[in-house]
């Protein structure tokens, strides 16, 4: 039985991800990038700050760490609110103890549930990230052009009533876009999202309604991933993070800058047994010569300019 020639036919093929947002690039050959004061990697803390809904929605898709026992889930939903009292300070001290200006990846719902963080960021001097609505805010291409849009805008208007900076940065909840979302996100005027992680620098797409910059968070460096799903310690995350450094300071002597990413949960790394291991990552990290921490627009910004 011979294949009908049809099949193989496919005119969006292109190389890369089969669309026109962005040409396909090898890191390897690009024009070197520069960071501030020949620092050679930069180091972007993003700290997500979230609010799970105590009845979790399936529409289009359950929330990576949403509720999973039967209702009410207090177990879980208690859980997770150790973040916004407890791991979340935690995690700003670590920082603010070398001098660091991070990322925090807020939904909505922080805004309006918790204006004292929206407050206590604000002070430290940190970058607030849109992070859809709440935990029930998910996106994929089921949801409706309308209702994405809504959601954006809801997302970025609760995040600039409460800090008095609208967003410049987007997260989507597990990094999950529509078709639509690059081109919604530009209609909205943001500046960059993170949730493309094919590269470890920063690369510029373009849509119908102009351009926006995605910053890669690699998933892979997360403490989700590296503690809850693959059940390491602590003491091996900060030693694949040091070892993360040391290759990509390595290669920035040859390539230009590169970029390490920390994406951190609140409920999972600040707790009391893991918080020790995580400071002294931290100031290691700060004690070394190319370290420059940086928030998202920090890295966006420099990166455009040496672009």
């Amino acid at each position: 039985m011979s294949l009908d020639p049809s099949y193989l036919e496919y005119p969006h093929r292109h190389m890369g991800m089969d669309h026109a947002l962005y040409p396909y690039s090898n890191l390897f050959q690009r024009p070197p990038v520069q960071w501030p004061g020949g620092k050679s990697v930069a180091i972007w803390p993003v700290i997500s700050l979230e609010w799970f809904p105590m009845v979790p929605s399936d529409t289009p898709f359950r929330a990576p760490g949403h509720m999973q026992t039967a209702y009410p889930d207090y177990r879980h939903y208690t859980a997770r609110e150790y973040g916004t009292r407890i791991g979340l300070f935690r995690l700003l001290d670590a920082f603010e103890a070398v001098g660091a200006r991070i990322s925090v990846a807020c939904n909505g719902a922080i805004a309006d549930r918790y204006p004292a963080i929206i407050e206590a960021l604000v002070k430290g001097g940190h970058e607030i990230v849109a992070h859809s609505t709440d935990m029930n805010g998910t996106i994929a291409s089921g949801l409706a052009e309308d209702d994405e849009r809504a959601l954006i805008a809801a997302s970025l208007d609760a995040l600039e009533k409460a800090s008095g900076t609208r967003p410049r940065g987007w997260l989507s909840i597990a990094r999950s876009q529509s078709f639509a979302t690059p081109r919604l996100l530009a209609e909205a005027g943001v500046d960059y999202m993170c949730d493309w992680v094919n590269d470890e620098l920063p690369y510029a797409v373009s849509t119908e309604a102009g351009g926006i910059v995605n910053i890669p968070l690699n998933h892979e460096l997360s403490d989700r991933q590296i503690i809850n799903v693959q059940q390491q310690s602590v003491d091996s995350y900060a030693t694949q993070m040091r070892d993360a450094y040391g290759w990509l300071a390595h290669e920035a002597e040859a390539h230009g800058g590169r970029m390490l990413p920390l994406h951190l949960t609140p409920y999972i790394m600040g707790l009391p047994y893991r918080i020790d291991a995580f400071e002294a990552l931290v100031r290691w990290l700060a004690e070394q010569p190319g370290a420059w921490f940086a928030t998202g627009s920090e890295i966006l910004d420099s990166w455009s300019a040496s672009a």
